[in-house]
């Protein structure tokens, strides 16, 4: 499966971004991670094919996943947005049934190429 991530950009602190991750076929599980400059990839939420959800302990409360399976799209809405967010974020998916949402990236076959989010303090 092909992955296509969009909606990155720049924003200040405070504000709002969606993410967008298309993907070009069915897929069970999905998954949003980030890479900041200089850190390892971290998981920063996940959606099961039924609607289990997982967040980060850093982005609870102010991130919401969702996906379309109609569409073959999975989203992230990022409000409250602060320079620590700042990565290039990931989109990931599988079609192996996994035990509800996986943040572990080594559960992902399929991985996008990547779109840089960027929040100015």
């Amino acid at each position: 499966v092909q992955l296509q991530a969009s909606g990155g950009g720049f924003v200040q602190a405070g504000g709002s971004l969606r993410l967008s991750c298309t993907a070009s076929g069915r897929t069970l599980s999905m998954g949003w991670f980030r890479q900041a400059p200089g850190k390892e990839r971290e998981s920063v939420a996940a959606i099961s094919w039924s609607g289990g959800i997982y967040y980060s302990d850093s982005v609870k409360g102010r991130f919401t996943i969702s996906r379309d399976n109609a569409k073959n799209t999975m989203y992230l809405q990022m409000n409250s947005l602060n320079p620590e967010d700042t990565a290039v974020y990931y989109c990931a998916a599988t079609k192996k049934v996994l035990v509800g949402a996986s943040p572990d990236e080594y559960d992902y076959d399929d991985w996008g190429q990547g779109t840089l989010v960027t929040v100015s303090s």
